[in-house]
């Protein structure tokens, strides 16, 4: 065999490398932040949970993206104490929303494959759990199908474990890791979720629509809830509505933003709040657009915060 070196090789494990140097320096100096993406209900027509994204922002390389974030923190070591900061800081804010009287059924945060199967992750959830003071049916851990089928018997018994504290459970990614309905039905699961890859070209491609409308129909035929990612037309969004979807996240309704626009967005559609707190700042009116959904019959429409 033939292996050839080029000098872009170690210039990429240097990048690598002083990331996760500075990865480590941001997460002693909280230099990391949160985003949250509201998630419709596509049938009570308004926001029922949020999803809490990990955000790093590079003082010199700008956002750094999660698909390569996590897998640098997950060989470096620091998965799991940056799981546990991200699950600590999204519980903490669903509490604030919670004592703040708005409406808001769960808060969804993402395991990675490393920390769901760490062995004491129930105690570290529920730890959590107990110092943010939030009630466990206001959180909804998402897990992805890789994850769960590394070791069927357990992840069996750690969600089994979770849920029975009451706290919700998604699949994440659903449609592209390689669990069998044999295995799937073993899971104490709350939801699924269709895969981003599977919306982004509906309804026009056909295998895709195939695809979503399977998923739709097995995850109700198993009684799950269905919530689609990636939503970003009117097309995608009323074909999903007309294939039976529960719920849909995505620039179509709202780009992840800061707690504090999220608030405002939450805000809005709580009517029993006084007038003053539900006043839009400037700041959420250019972060957030609100969606007005006319009858089932016609697609919904998008209309400006203003």
């Amino acid at each position: 065999a033939f292996q050839f070196f080029l000098p872009e090789m170690n210039e990429r494990l240097g990048v690598r490398k002083q990331l996760e140097r500075d990865l480590r320096q941001a997460l002693d100096q909280g230099a990391l932040d949160l985003a949250y993406q509201p998630q419709f209900d596509l049938w009570q027509e308004k926001v029922i949970g949020v999803e809490a994204l990990l955000r790093w922002h590079h003082p010199e390389r700008g956002t750094i993206p999660p698909d390569l974030l996590i897998p640098i923190a997950e060989e470096c070591g620091l998965i799991q104490p940056l799981g546990e900061w991200v699950l600590t800081r999204a519980c903490r804010q669903a509490r604030a929303w919670a004592d703040a009287g708005l409406q808001v059924s769960r808060i969804a945060v993402n395991l990675a494959p490393t920390q769901f199967n760490r062995q004491d992750l129930v105690e570290m959830v529920l730890r959590v759990l107990d110092q943010t003071g939030l009630p466990p049916d206001l959180l909804e851990l998402e897990i992805t199908e890789g994850a769960l089928m590394h070791d069927i018997e357990g992840a069996v018994a750690t969600l089994a474990a979770l849920h029975g504290h009451g706290i919700a459970l998604s699949v994440d990614d659903f449609g592209t890791g390689y669990s069998s309905l044999g295995y799937l039905k073993r899971f104490p699961l709350d939801k699924v979720k269709i895969d981003r890859s599977f919306v982004q070209d509906l309804p026009a491609e056909r295998d895709d629509a195939a695809i979503a409308r399977a998923v739709i129909t097995l995850g109700h035929s198993l009684g799950l809830r269905v919530i689609a990612e990636g939503a970003e037309t009117a097309a995608q969004v009323a074909f999903l509505k007309r294939e039976g979807c529960d719920e849909a996240q995505g620039y179509y309704f709202s780009r992840p933003v800061d707690a504090e626009a999220c608030t405002r967005l939450l805000e809005e559609q709580c009517p029993g709040l006084p007038a003053a707190r539900r006043e839009p700042s400037a700041s959420a009116v250019s972060a957030i657009e609100v969606i007005t959904f006319q009858p089932a019959s016609e697609s919904p429409a998008r209309v400006n915060a203003t």
